[in-house]
């Protein structure tokens, strides 16, 4: 949890020198993506800032997030072509395993994309900057549903 509050200061920080201000509504929603377990899309951001602030509109968390986006402060994750999900920007590579089922997301932090940048790199004489990798399948109660 300390590093999830250090992240969100350092957030707070850029956003105030970037010359924007610090608005109850934008400390919320960075607040709830910091904290958030897992990838949050903007309803669910919405929904869970209602709770805390029930005048906030769904236009203003997406001109949020993609004011957030720019900065640098959030990652925009697409799992499928019309879904995005939000998060704090890794400090580390990782990949995301998607349910079919649920939707549920699980993060991998693994060697792998260490791997596939040493092999396929030197296999294709290329240059890779970075990794995006997503798996879809069912999760445990998917599976369990589906029998």
């Amino acid at each position: 949890m300390e590093n999830k509050t250090k992240s969100l200061w350092k957030s707070r920080r850029t956003l105030n020198s970037s010359g924007l201000r610090i608005t109850n509504q934008r400390t919320l929603l960075l607040d709830l993506i910091h904290r958030g377990e897992g990838h949050l899309d903007a309803d669910e951001l919405y929904r869970l800032a209602r709770e805390k602030q029930p005048r906030i509109s769904l236009s203003t968390v997406y001109r949020t997030l993609r004011m957030l986006k720019n900065l640098g402060l959030v990652e925009e994750v697409h799992f499928d072509e019309s879904h995005h999900h939000y998060e704090v920007p890794p400090a580390k590579e990782h990949h995301h395993l998607v349910c079919l089922g649920c939707g549920k997301v699980v993060e991998i932090h693994k060697a792998l994309s260490r791997y596939i940048k040493k092999n396929v790199a030197d296999a294709k004489d290329f240059e890779i900057i970075d990794t995006e990798l997503r798996m879809t399948g069912f999760c445990p109660d998917c599976r369990h549903k589906r029998e």
